[in-house]
């Protein structure tokens, strides 16, 4: 009846196998109060599974009780009709008792995955408003394992919790005051024999935590190892510098480790079992010996010697689990605390509350000496979701010095200057992925920081050097843009991307699975479906950053036309280092160290001989007589 030994054991090795540091921990101030906030919307089911609890216990404690009456009064006594009637009664407890262990258990998952839902959901809808300065600086992998394993951890340790430690209190509570009113003699022969499982049991779960971290190490660094092999720019990698024979040995040797640690890992896990087992024998031989001789001497009935013998069972697994209470609350303490640091990380771009609808149709952009610097590392992540290993990799000083400058409706104006002269930085200030830190950015007039953030991304979208493409199809990544498009708004972007013939000549044809962040299409072909999701999405202001930098000439004539399509009628704002894609942009500015140093367009700016006109000679090679009076069959 009740809970195996074998569950009880399991239990009580997991209780053991908490990190006691974790009571060293300072958790924040408010961290309970947010759990029970939490649990309010399972505050029923909360209930329901504590009385649960209290009843399985209840009946656990029962048992030996009829055991002791079926010995003394229907077998010493000789009365058949006692014994078929306990026999009967113990039957119809362990039904009850099975059918309240399902329940429990049903309950138990309802409020556990609940809470998981509840929390991942929150965590994913909140990251997912976090600022590009957020996922610049945060490892990928510490922020998935914070939003799948953190957010499980801390689930399981409430359960485990509730489960194990108040289960186990009512447990152990119930049996010592039945075993003190049967005979407090024996009941105390029986604790003292407890100490001598649990001090080396401590020890042995010392070892199993170590163990068990070595082995999360490893595992992680054959994981690391797969991922690093098995995904698309890896495995080009190995293709073409590795050697098969040696990446086998290397695999089989963190494999074996693996293998051979979790020998180590189980062995111990055995002799633990093994140890309470023994210890619950001794323990049982004990009652039995003294017991008998009680029993013998007439001090004793023999019932009330199988009750005790039988409680045993019932009070060392949990007595052991909580010896390391303060370690199961701690723990599911920290690990909440962990999923709130995560919540409580500022979103450094947010909405305001009376934030107006952006209106749309033809758009001017207005830049009002507006000055920037990238935020420090402590202001945007917490220090155990960025890479600390890593120095800062962004500079915070000024990026951006009192940049003023307007793009008029249906205006092309181009952005030119050399590497980390702030091109990138000022166009991401456009679609508000950054704020400035002085002076604003305006739509028509309107500073971008009062508007939704849903209206000023329907009006301005962006095409990046290196596109991104989920591992979907083509279909798929289209309507990523505008999910209610129809079959012919699809096939008219993909025309004016100047993609569709090749789209038509794939086996699967918009139903094509592009690989993981597209691989399966060349570059060029990568950026001519990214306008097309842009010209699907149809917005008023297009910002391109760099988009034929890294394409051959081909290619960059086929993105070249589409780009031309995607463009007519719409304001936009183009960073080029090819000085030939933006001859004929209504406007060049030249930026230099985060100021506009030079504006005006092709011709007058290659004559002016300043920054501009040394960029040209740079890329074309030419003199500078030859300069002020390019040949335009040099830029093709």
């Amino acid at each position: 009846m009740g809970v195996s030994p074998g569950m009880r054991g399991h239990s009580t090795l997991q209780s053991l196998l908490r990190d006691p540091s974790v009571t060293q921990e300072k958790v924040a101030p408010g961290t309970s109060k947010r759990i029970f906030a939490l649990l309010v919307p399972y505050r029923k089911q909360l209930v329901i599974f504590l009385v649960l609890v209290t009843v399985e216990a209840f009946i656990g404690v029962l048992d030996p009780l009829i055991y002791r009456q079926v010995i003394n009064q229907g077998i010493l006594g000789k009365d058949v009709a006692v014994i078929v009637r306990l026999a009967l009664l113990v039957a119809a407890l362990a039904v009850v008792d099975a059918v309240i262990l399902l329940v429990q258990r049903w309950v138990s998952l309802r409020i556990g995955e609940g809470l998981m839902f509840d929390m991942r959901t929150r965590v994913f809808g909140h990251v997912q408003r976090m600022g590009l300065a957020f996922f610049v600086r945060t490892q990928t992998g510490a922020l998935v394992n914070r939003l799948n394993d953190d957010v499980q951890g801390a689930q399981q340790a409430l359960t485990d919790v509730l489960s194990t430690v108040v289960g186990n209190l009512v447990r152990v509570g119930l049996v010592l005051i039945a075993m003190f009113g049967l005979s407090w003699q024996l009941t105390l022969v029986a604790l003292l024999v407890l100490p001598l499982f649990l001090l080396p049991a401590r020890w042995l779960g010392q070892r199993i935590q170590v163990i068990t971290r070595e082995r999360y190490d490893l595992d992680a660094d054959l994981n690391a190892m797969m991922i690093e092999r098995f995904n698309v720019a890896g495995a080009l990698l190995t293709k073409l510098f590795g050697r098969p024979a040696e990446e086998d040995d290397a695999f089989a040797e963190r494999a074996g480790r693996v293998r051979d640690i979790a020998i180590l890992r189980g062995m111990y896990g055995r002799v633990f079992f093994v140890a309470l087992t023994l210890t619950a024998s001794i323990a049982t031989a004990l009652v039995y010996g003294w017991g008998g001789v009680l029993s013998v001497r007439g001090v004793l009935d023999i019932g009330t010697v199988v009750a005790l013998t039988a409680y045993l069972n019932r009070l060392y697994g949990p007595l052991t689990s909580l010896s390391n209470m303060q370690v199961d609350v701690m723990t599911a303490l920290v690990s909440f605390e962990r999923v709130f640091e995560l919540l409580d990380m500022p979103a450094l771009i947010e909405e305001r509350a009376d934030a107006i609808e952006l209106t749309r149709g033809p758009a001017n952009i207005e830049f009002d000496h507006v000055s920037f610097a990238y935020p420090p590392s402590s202001e945007v992540v917490h220090g155990s979701l960025a890479d600390v290993t890593a120095p800062e990799a962004t500079s915070t000083q000024g990026v951006l010095h009192d940049v003023t400058f307007s793009v008029e409706p249906g205006e092309l104006v181009a952005l030119v200057g050399p590497s980390g002269s702030g091109k990138t930085t000022l166009s991401y200030l456009v679609p508000r992925l950054y704020d400035p830190a002085q002076g604003a950015v305006r739509i028509n007039g309107v500073d971008i920081r009062d508007v939704t953030l849903e209206s000023l991304h329907d009006v301005v979208s962006m095409v990046t050097q290196d596109p991104h493409m989920f591992h979907d199809t083509i279909r798929a990544n289209l309507l990523y843009a505008r999910p209610d498009a129809t079959q012919e708004d699809l096939m008219k972007a993909l025309e004016g991307a100047q993609i569709l013939d090749l789209v038509r000549e794939l086996p699967d044809g918009l139903d094509t699975v592009v690989g993981e962040r597209g691989y399966r299409l060349s570059g060029g072909e990568k950026q001519r479906l990214a306008i097309a999701r842009l010209l699907l999405k149809a917005p008023d202001i297009v910002v391109l950053d760099e988009a034929t930098a890294h394409l051959d000439s081909e290619s960059e004539l086929a993105v070249q036309r589409a780009l031309a399509a995607a463009l007519v009628g719409r304001t936009s704002l183009v960073i080029a280092h090819r000085l030939s894609t933006v001859r004929d942009a209504d406007k060049i500015l030249v930026m230099s160290r985060g100021r506009i140093v030079e504006a005006g367009r092709h011709q007058d700016l290659v004559a002016a001989g300043g920054l501009y006109a040394e960029l040209y000679r740079t890329q074309f090679g030419v003199e500078s007589a030859d300069a002020r009076h390019p040949d335009p069959s040099i830029a093709t």
